[in-house]
């Protein structure tokens, strides 16, 4: 199959909700991708073919839905997983960034024994809408002293411009204008 049909499997596969949470909002779910395994298929193999030649000796994913796909890509790649959580949620010694919100203020936080200075990370979610959280994760990352490789998506609100809030490479394979 190739790439352009693995992307329609996927997208087709992707809900959308709108007026969720709010009204004006329309939520895209990635979760309808985990209820198809052909999409969760097409997901994992668009993935795998894009980050195939990246050096990499990390990868991070995003809480929570980066969790989801993060130790899939992990055992792919036969690197180990670690996730970026919110924080209060990691025990151990860990490392703190806040990031804004729409409304307010959250930190995210890593633990700092399973990562050194000099470690390719690729960090993984599944949305990046107005890149606050992603660029918290890379902040958080390069603090210790790790280098990120790239950022992986599976949607992006292009409108919302969060890439431009983020400062490494950016990789989306479903881009959404609203």
């Amino acid at each position: 199959m190739d790439k352009n049909n693995k992307l329609q499997i996927l997208k087709n596969a992707i809900k959308s909700y709108p007026d969720f949470p709010e009204p004006g909002i329309i939520f895209r779910d990635i979760f309808g991708v985990f209820n198809n395994i052909t999409a969760l298929r097409a997901m994992k193999d668009l993935i795998m073919e894009h980050i195939l030649f990246l050096e990499v000796d990390l990868v991070v994913g995003l809480d929570s839905r980066g969790f989801l796909f993060g130790p899939i890509i992990s055992m792919e790649l036969d690197k180990p997983f670690l996730p970026i959580r919110k924080k209060g949620k990691l025990p151990g010694k860990v490392i703190q960034q806040k990031y804004t919100l729409e409304y307010g203020e959250a930190t995210f936080e890593l633990q700092t024994e399973f990562i050194n200075k000099g470690t390719r990370v690729l960090i993984v979610d599944d949305l990046l809408a107005t890149g606050g959280s992603m660029a918290a994760a890379v902040q958080l990352v390069k603090s210790i002293g790790a280098e990120v490789i790239e950022c992986i998506v599976i949607m992006e609100l292009t409108l919302l411009k969060g890439r431009d809030k983020v400062d490494v490479p950016v990789h989306s394979f479903i881009q959404y204008d609203h």
